[in-house]
């Protein structure tokens, strides 16, 4: 056979059932060979042609962490395998299981500046935990087995350089067996458990922040918080794993944040840290702290720790909760749940309610309709910036839904390839892409992507034809808002020539029953809702640093002749301002 049979064969089965691309002349072996496979319908590889290559690993990406299972994505040489380093640097950084194919020149010409020369296993050593040349015949089977170990065990993404005419070569190499590894679990130190027994039975009050490391451990949490009068707090990648079922969250802290999350961790004497490397040290407490990771390298990285646990969270709670002492006190506890109650009656709710007929339509407003009308199972891709705001607070995972975004990579222009790759994985669940304008045009060109392969994708547009993320982070630093505006686009007009189910919606009163018959077709859809830009994400813990940024900002542009702008801003955050 020839190489990229070879390859592909390995690909399939690893349990690779499709490779997002595009195809180019270094990359016709792999592609033919996918080709004779017969798609996964006859237990080959789908070959799933998108319209840029940073769409294929972000769509190669979200499949690979809804599913858990191992995805590939592969780019031609030079320009066209560059394109996929973007949304890779989010793969790897979210912990997804892929297999790049970077495609390279023609293996005589490698080191002589020739055309669309590039060195992608050099290139892309800092976004994968494999990276790897294939230099000959002989050599692929072993690397291309490595590169699938890696990816499936980091897990993370792992690349494999190939040059065109390498994999083109016929090979007489034993394709060898693939071999399953299944992820183990890591139980903590007994002595460990016991220091940290101690710790919590010691402190006064307890607050415990959850991140992604708890799924699979929602009831343990519970349990803990409820034995021992603790608020749980999360990160936003915990929040679907934390949030639902839980009477005692208390939100997410972090500039996107909301709910009394940051209050109840600095009023604490013993802050739990559970499967989180929450990046913002800023708003980690000095306080004693413990630390519960499966990653012993990041534990301790981002504020002091007192008790180190390396261990998954669930063995942990499992050994820890029999030798605890039920606490009597309930008081830090319920004064936390009070705040959290005020907070979101006052901050996070206050611009969903008695807001039907106010126009620019309040993005809140319509991030908590569209929580009321998805399906409970439905899976959303969340834009980064202020689409990451509406549904981290608006969204409600239920312990069905499924909640993903660039979070930790935080790249524009991600919901709208995770939604394909999303619906490739789950065609028979309902996928809605909460994209802002400024990410949806960044990669407008995938729409026809999701119309070639007639993907019931939804897309719901927050459209305020600004950078709202940024225009609220150059506020803070005390500068008037520049660069941040975009002419008016009518996406609904867009995505109708493009063969969409489309509608715009201006008006709040109709806002429910758009979304919701949008939501009930067959094929693709866009919702093109027409949002207030003057409504900015205010963080639920504000410095004084920030209000005076914030008012310093507002001087100028009152100074410089946009004083309506300024009031109409004043108007539209006032009540979005948390107090007390």
């Amino acid at each position: 056979m020839k190489l990229a049979d070879q390859i592909v064969q390995q690909l399939s089965d690893a349990g690779v059932r499709r490779i997002y691309g595009i195809v180019g002349d270094s990359l016709n072996p792999v592609v033919d060979a996918v080709r004779r496979t017969g798609g996964s319908q006859n237990g080959g590889i789908d070959w799933i042609h998108v319209r840029h290559e940073e769409a294929a690993a972000f769509a190669a990406g979200a499949d690979a962490q809804l599913t858990g299972e191992l995805v590939a994505c592969a780019g031609s040489c030079g320009p066209g395998n560059l394109h996929l380093i973007n949304g890779l640097y989010d793969a790897n950084r979210s912990g997804a299981p892929v297999v790049a194919i970077a495609s390279h020149i023609p293996s005589s010409q490698i080191g002589q500046g020739y055309f669309q020369e590039t060195h992608p296993d050099r290139i892309f050593t800092e976004c994968s935990v494999y990276s790897e040349l294939i230099s000959t015949a002989e050599q692929s089977p072993r690397v291309v087995a490595a590169a699938v170990r890696h990816a499936v065990s980091a897990p993370g993404v792992a690349v494999i350089t190939l040059p065109g005419d390498v994999a083109d070569v016929e090979t007489k190499q034993p394709t060898p067996a693939c071999v399953t590894v299944r992820p183990g679990v890591l139980h903590p130190d007994p002595e460990v458990v016991d220091e940290l027994a101690a710790a919590v039975n010691d402190a006064e009050k307890v607050a415990i922040f959850a991140g992604a490391g708890v799924a699979g451990a929602h009831d343990q949490v519970v349990e803990f918080a409820e034995l021992i009068g603790a608020p749980v707090g999360h990160s936003l990648r915990g929040k679907e794993h934390i949030q639902y079922d839980n009477p005692y969250d208390v939100g997410m802290t972090g500039l996107l944040g909301y709910g009394a999350a940051a209050a109840g961790m600095e009023g604490a004497d013993l802050l739990i840290l559970l499967g989180t490397d929450f990046p913002y040290d800023q708003f980690l407490p000095e306080v004693r702290t413990v630390q519960v990771d499966r990653d012993a390298s990041v534990i301790g990285r981002r504020t002091d720790v007192d008790v180190a646990v390396h261990a998954d969270v669930l063995p942990t709670l499992q050994a820890l909760l029999p030798k605890l002492e039920r606490k009597g006190s309930r008081k830090f506890l319920e004064q936390t749940l009070k705040k959290h109650d005020k907070l979101m009656n006052k901050a996070v709710g206050a611009y969903t309610k008695n807001v039907e007929h106010k126009t620019p339509i309040h993005p809140e407003y319509a991030a908590s309709i569209l929580d009321g009308v998805a399906a409970e199972d439905a899976i959303f891709t969340a834009d980064t910036g202020m689409c990451n705001v509406w549904t981290a607070r608006y969204v409600n995972p239920l312990g069905t839904r499924r909640l993903i975004g660039s979070y930790l990579h935080g790249s524009m222009a991600n919901a709208l390839p995770q939604a394909i790759g999303a619906q490739l994985a789950y065609p028979d669940r309902q996928v809605i892409s909460v994209s802002g304008d400024g990410g949806l045009s960044m990669l407008l060109g995938e729409m026809l992507t999701v119309a070639a392969y007639e993907l019931p994708v939804n897309v719901v547009v927050f459209n305020n034809s600004t950078l709202g993320m940024v225009k609220l982070e150059m506020l803070v630093d005390k500068l008037p808002d520049s660069g941040v505006d975009v002419p008016e686009v009518d996406y609904a007009a867009i995505a109708q020539a493009m063969g969409w189910y489309s509608v715009r919606v201006t008006d709040p009163r109709q806002l429910e029953g758009a979304l919701g018959e949008a939501l009930a077709q067959r094929g693709p859809t866009l919702v093109d809702v027409v949002t207030n830009p003057n409504a900015l994400s205010i963080p639920p813990k504000i410095s004084s640093s920030q209000v005076f940024g914030f008012a310093t900002a507002m001087s100028k542009i009152v100074l410089n002749g946009g004083a309506g702008e300024a009031v109409s801003m004043a108007r539209s955050n006032l009540r979005n301002i948390p107090r007390g």
